[in-house]
Protein backbone atom coordinates (compact mmCIF):
# COMPACT_ATOMS: atom_id res chain seq x y z
CA UNK A 1 0.00 0.00 0.00
CA UNK A 2 1.30 3.44 -0.95
CA UNK A 3 1.16 5.97 1.87
CA UNK A 4 1.64 9.70 1.77
CA UNK A 5 5.06 11.27 2.26
CA UNK A 6 6.43 14.78 1.95
CA UNK A 7 7.70 15.67 -1.50
CA UNK A 8 10.66 17.84 -2.40
CA UNK A 9 9.91 21.50 -3.08
CA UNK A 10 11.36 24.89 -2.18
CA UNK A 11 9.95 28.38 -1.97
CA UNK A 12 9.23 29.59 -5.49
CA UNK A 13 9.90 33.22 -4.65
CA UNK A 14 13.40 32.37 -3.45
CA UNK A 15 14.10 30.65 -6.75
CA UNK A 16 12.61 33.48 -8.79
CA UNK A 17 14.38 36.32 -6.94
CA UNK A 18 17.76 34.76 -6.05
CA UNK A 19 18.67 31.69 -8.06
CA UNK A 20 17.25 32.67 -11.45
CA UNK A 21 18.91 36.13 -11.62
CA UNK A 22 22.29 34.55 -10.91
CA UNK A 23 21.63 31.84 -13.46
CA UNK A 24 20.50 34.33 -16.11
CA UNK A 25 23.52 36.58 -15.47
CA UNK A 26 25.83 33.61 -15.95
CA UNK A 27 24.05 32.74 -19.20
CA UNK A 28 24.45 36.27 -20.56
CA UNK A 29 28.14 36.22 -19.69
CA UNK A 30 28.67 32.92 -21.50
CA UNK A 31 26.82 34.11 -24.58
CA UNK A 32 28.90 37.30 -24.74
CA UNK A 33 32.10 35.26 -24.67
CA UNK A 34 32.74 33.67 -28.06
CA UNK A 35 34.87 30.94 -26.58
CA UNK A 36 32.03 29.42 -24.51
CA UNK A 37 29.08 30.45 -26.66
CA UNK A 38 27.93 26.82 -27.00
CA UNK A 39 27.76 26.56 -23.23
CA UNK A 40 25.70 29.75 -23.20
CA UNK A 41 23.17 28.19 -25.56
CA UNK A 42 22.86 25.22 -23.24
CA UNK A 43 22.34 27.61 -20.34
CA UNK A 44 19.50 29.33 -22.23
CA UNK A 45 17.76 25.99 -22.75
CA UNK A 46 18.24 25.08 -19.09
CA UNK A 47 16.77 28.46 -18.07
CA UNK A 48 13.62 27.71 -20.02
CA UNK A 49 13.52 24.25 -18.53
CA UNK A 50 13.75 25.63 -14.97
CA UNK A 51 10.56 27.63 -15.45
CA UNK A 52 8.59 24.37 -15.73
CA UNK A 53 9.44 23.63 -12.09
CA UNK A 54 7.22 26.43 -10.77
CA UNK A 55 3.73 25.55 -9.53
CA UNK A 56 1.08 26.99 -7.21
CA UNK A 57 -0.51 25.28 -4.20
CA UNK A 58 -3.84 26.69 -3.03
CA UNK A 59 -5.00 26.47 0.62
CA UNK A 60 -6.31 23.01 1.53
CA UNK A 61 -4.88 21.47 -1.61
CA UNK A 62 -2.08 19.02 -2.23
CA UNK A 63 0.11 18.27 -5.24
CA UNK A 64 0.90 14.59 -5.74
CA UNK A 65 4.22 14.26 -7.60
CA UNK A 66 5.45 11.32 -9.65
CA UNK A 67 8.72 10.72 -11.45
CA UNK A 68 8.39 8.44 -14.47
CA UNK A 69 5.55 6.52 -12.83
CA UNK A 70 7.05 6.40 -9.31
CA UNK A 71 5.46 8.29 -6.43
CA UNK A 72 7.97 10.76 -4.97
CA UNK A 73 5.85 12.72 -2.50
CA UNK A 74 3.09 15.24 -1.87
CA UNK A 75 3.49 18.98 -1.44
CA UNK A 76 0.96 20.69 0.88
CA UNK A 77 2.79 23.97 1.56
CA UNK A 78 0.70 26.78 0.13
CA UNK A 79 1.93 29.49 -2.22
CA UNK A 80 4.42 29.52 -5.08
CA UNK A 81 6.66 26.46 -4.99
CA UNK A 82 9.45 25.07 -7.15
CA UNK A 83 10.48 21.46 -7.65
CA UNK A 84 12.40 19.37 -10.13
CA UNK A 85 10.80 20.01 -13.55
CA UNK A 86 10.77 16.30 -14.37
CA UNK A 87 8.20 15.70 -11.63
CA UNK A 88 4.62 15.32 -12.84
CA UNK A 89 2.15 17.05 -10.50
CA UNK A 90 -1.54 16.26 -9.87
CA UNK A 91 -3.81 18.46 -7.76
CA UNK A 92 -5.87 16.82 -5.01
CA UNK A 93 -8.36 18.82 -2.94
CA UNK A 94 -8.14 18.40 0.84
CA UNK A 95 -11.28 20.43 1.52
CA UNK A 96 -14.33 18.98 3.27
CA UNK A 97 -17.02 17.89 0.84
CA UNK A 98 -20.63 16.71 1.04
CA UNK A 99 -22.11 13.76 -0.77
CA UNK A 100 -25.86 13.15 -0.82
CA UNK A 101 -26.90 9.76 -2.08
CA UNK A 102 -29.94 9.05 -4.18
CA UNK A 103 -33.03 7.58 -2.53
CA UNK A 104 -32.63 3.82 -2.61
CA UNK A 105 -35.16 1.10 -1.77
CA UNK A 106 -34.08 -1.56 0.70
CA UNK A 107 -35.74 -3.97 3.14
CA UNK A 108 -35.22 -3.41 6.86
CA UNK A 109 -34.44 -6.37 9.13
CA UNK A 110 -38.18 -7.14 9.39
CA UNK A 111 -38.57 -7.35 5.63
CA UNK A 112 -40.46 -4.05 5.20
CA UNK A 113 -39.49 -2.14 2.03
CA UNK A 114 -38.31 1.37 2.85
CA UNK A 115 -36.80 4.33 1.01
CA UNK A 116 -33.64 5.80 2.50
CA UNK A 117 -30.92 8.32 1.60
CA UNK A 118 -27.87 9.69 3.37
CA UNK A 119 -25.52 12.67 3.51
CA UNK A 120 -21.82 11.89 3.99
CA UNK A 121 -19.31 14.61 4.95
CA UNK A 122 -15.81 13.57 3.90
CA UNK A 123 -12.35 14.78 2.96
CA UNK A 124 -9.11 13.34 1.62
CA UNK A 125 -6.61 12.69 4.41
CA UNK A 126 -3.99 10.65 2.51
CA UNK A 127 -3.40 11.93 -1.02
CA UNK A 128 -1.24 8.98 -2.07
CA UNK A 129 -3.89 6.41 -1.19
CA UNK A 130 -6.63 8.48 -2.81
CA UNK A 131 -4.74 8.74 -6.11
CA UNK A 132 -3.00 5.36 -6.34
CA UNK A 133 -5.10 2.86 -4.34
CA UNK A 134 -8.37 3.43 -6.25
CA UNK A 135 -9.07 4.40 -9.84
CA UNK A 136 -11.40 7.33 -9.07
CA UNK A 137 -11.77 8.22 -5.40
CA UNK A 138 -14.83 10.46 -5.91
CA UNK A 139 -16.72 7.66 -7.67
CA UNK A 140 -15.47 5.28 -4.96
CA UNK A 141 -17.06 7.48 -2.29
CA UNK A 142 -20.40 7.44 -4.10
CA UNK A 143 -20.61 3.68 -4.64
CA UNK A 144 -19.24 2.59 -1.26
CA UNK A 145 -21.44 5.04 0.68
CA UNK A 146 -24.58 3.65 -0.94
CA UNK A 147 -23.37 0.10 -0.31
CA UNK A 148 -22.77 0.86 3.38
CA UNK A 149 -26.20 2.49 3.60
CA UNK A 150 -27.90 -0.64 2.24
CA UNK A 151 -26.14 -2.92 4.71
CA UNK A 152 -26.83 -0.62 7.66
CA UNK A 153 -30.53 -0.16 6.79
CA UNK A 154 -31.06 -3.92 6.49
CA UNK A 155 -29.62 -4.42 10.00
CA UNK A 156 -32.26 -2.38 11.88
CA UNK A 157 -36.05 -2.14 11.90
CA UNK A 158 -37.83 0.97 10.69
CA UNK A 159 -39.74 1.30 14.00
CA UNK A 160 -39.02 -0.36 17.36
CA UNK A 161 -41.33 -3.24 18.19
CA UNK A 162 -44.00 -2.77 20.86
CA UNK A 163 -42.32 -5.16 23.31
CA UNK A 164 -38.81 -3.70 22.96
CA UNK A 165 -38.85 -0.02 23.75
CA UNK A 166 -35.05 0.15 23.98
CA UNK A 167 -34.51 -1.46 20.57
CA UNK A 168 -32.46 0.70 18.18
CA UNK A 169 -34.55 1.58 15.13
CA UNK A 170 -33.99 3.75 12.08
CA UNK A 171 -36.71 6.27 12.88
CA UNK A 172 -36.47 6.48 16.67
CA UNK A 173 -32.66 6.54 17.17
CA UNK A 174 -31.10 8.97 14.64
CA UNK A 175 -27.89 9.52 16.65
CA UNK A 176 -27.10 5.82 17.08
CA UNK A 177 -27.98 5.10 13.47
CA UNK A 178 -25.78 7.97 12.28
CA UNK A 179 -22.82 6.68 14.29
CA UNK A 180 -23.30 3.17 12.93
CA UNK A 181 -23.56 4.49 9.38
CA UNK A 182 -20.39 6.55 9.84
CA UNK A 183 -18.51 3.43 10.97
CA UNK A 184 -19.79 1.43 8.00
CA UNK A 185 -18.77 4.13 5.51
CA UNK A 186 -15.39 4.80 7.14
CA UNK A 187 -14.53 1.10 7.07
CA UNK A 188 -14.91 1.11 3.30
CA UNK A 189 -13.39 4.50 2.49
CA UNK A 190 -10.40 4.24 4.83
CA UNK A 191 -8.43 2.19 2.31
CA UNK A 192 -8.76 5.08 -0.18
CA UNK A 193 -7.22 7.64 2.18
CA UNK A 194 -10.57 9.29 2.97
CA UNK A 195 -11.82 10.42 6.38
CA UNK A 196 -15.57 10.47 7.07
CA UNK A 197 -16.47 13.38 9.38
CA UNK A 198 -20.22 12.78 9.58
CA UNK A 199 -22.90 10.53 8.13
CA UNK A 200 -26.61 11.18 8.65
CA UNK A 201 -29.85 9.91 7.13
CA UNK A 202 -31.44 12.63 4.98
CA UNK A 203 -34.57 10.75 3.88
CA UNK A 204 -36.45 7.88 5.51
CA UNK A 205 -39.92 6.61 4.62
CA UNK A 206 -41.83 3.44 3.92
CA UNK A 207 -42.02 2.41 0.30
CA UNK A 208 -45.21 3.63 -1.45
CA UNK A 209 -46.71 0.14 -1.72
CA UNK A 210 -46.93 -0.28 2.07
CA UNK A 211 -46.96 3.35 3.23
CA UNK A 212 -50.76 3.48 3.62
CA UNK A 213 -50.94 0.27 5.66
CA UNK A 214 -48.05 1.33 7.89
CA UNK A 215 -49.67 4.71 8.47
CA UNK A 216 -52.83 2.98 9.72
CA UNK A 217 -50.67 0.83 11.98
CA UNK A 218 -48.95 3.88 13.45
CA UNK A 219 -52.28 5.60 13.97
CA UNK A 220 -53.69 2.53 15.71
CA UNK A 221 -50.64 2.34 17.98
CA UNK A 222 -51.06 6.02 18.87
CA UNK A 223 -54.75 5.55 19.68
CA UNK A 224 -54.03 2.50 21.86
CA UNK A 225 -51.30 4.34 23.73
CA UNK A 226 -53.59 7.33 24.33
CA UNK A 227 -56.45 5.13 25.52
CA UNK A 228 -54.13 3.30 27.87
CA UNK A 229 -53.13 6.56 29.53
CA UNK A 230 -56.78 7.65 29.75
CA UNK A 231 -57.81 4.39 31.41
CA UNK A 232 -54.91 4.56 33.90
CA UNK A 233 -55.92 8.09 34.82
CA UNK A 234 -59.62 7.22 35.09
CA UNK A 235 -58.96 4.27 37.40
CA UNK A 236 -56.85 6.47 39.64
CA UNK A 237 -59.57 9.13 39.77
CA UNK A 238 -62.23 6.53 40.65
CA UNK A 239 -60.07 5.13 43.44
CA UNK A 240 -59.48 8.62 44.79
CA UNK A 241 -63.22 9.44 44.65
CA UNK A 242 -64.20 6.28 46.53
CA UNK A 243 -61.53 6.86 49.16
CA UNK A 244 -62.59 10.47 49.68
CA UNK A 245 -66.27 9.53 50.07
CA UNK A 246 -65.38 6.85 52.57
CA UNK A 247 -62.87 8.89 54.59
CA UNK A 248 -65.06 12.01 54.73
CA UNK A 249 -68.14 9.97 55.65
CA UNK A 250 -70.25 11.60 52.95
CA UNK A 251 -72.15 8.46 52.05
CA UNK A 252 -71.93 4.74 52.71
CA UNK A 253 -72.13 2.61 49.56
CA UNK A 254 -72.55 -1.12 49.36
CA UNK A 255 -70.68 -3.18 46.81
CA UNK A 256 -73.48 -3.01 44.25
CA UNK A 257 -73.69 0.79 44.42
CA UNK A 258 -69.89 1.06 44.27
CA UNK A 259 -69.92 -1.01 41.10
CA UNK A 260 -72.59 1.26 39.56
CA UNK A 261 -70.63 4.36 40.55
CA UNK A 262 -67.38 2.97 39.17
CA UNK A 263 -69.11 2.05 35.92
CA UNK A 264 -70.62 5.52 35.54
CA UNK A 265 -67.36 7.32 36.33
CA UNK A 266 -65.37 5.18 33.91
CA UNK A 267 -67.90 5.83 31.15
CA UNK A 268 -67.71 9.58 31.76
CA UNK A 269 -63.92 9.72 32.05
CA UNK A 270 -63.03 7.31 29.24
CA UNK A 271 -65.62 8.35 26.67
CA UNK A 272 -64.40 10.36 23.67
CA UNK A 273 -67.72 12.28 23.70
CA UNK A 274 -69.39 14.38 26.38
CA UNK A 275 -71.66 12.31 28.64
CA UNK A 276 -75.32 13.33 29.02
CA UNK A 277 -76.14 13.64 32.74
CA UNK A 278 -79.30 12.02 34.18
CA UNK A 279 -80.73 13.55 37.34
CA UNK A 280 -82.26 11.04 39.75
CA UNK A 281 -85.09 12.77 41.65
CA UNK A 282 -86.00 9.71 43.68
CA UNK A 283 -84.38 8.09 46.66
CA UNK A 284 -80.97 6.46 46.57
CA UNK A 285 -82.60 2.99 46.72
Amino acid sequence: MITEKKGFSINGFAVALIILPIYISLTIYLLSNNIVKAAGVLMVLSNVFLFFGFFMVQPNQGRVMTFFGSYVGTVKETGLRWTIPFFMRKTVSLRIRNFESAQIKVNDNQGNPIEIATIVVWSVSDTAEAVFEVDDYESYVTIQSESALRIMASSFPYDPSDDAAAEVALRSHPVEIGDRLKEEVQERLGKAGITVHEARISHLAYAPEIASAMLQRQQASAVIAARSKIVDGAVGMVEMALDRLKNDGVVELDEERKAVMVSNLLVVLCSDKHAQPVVNAGSLY
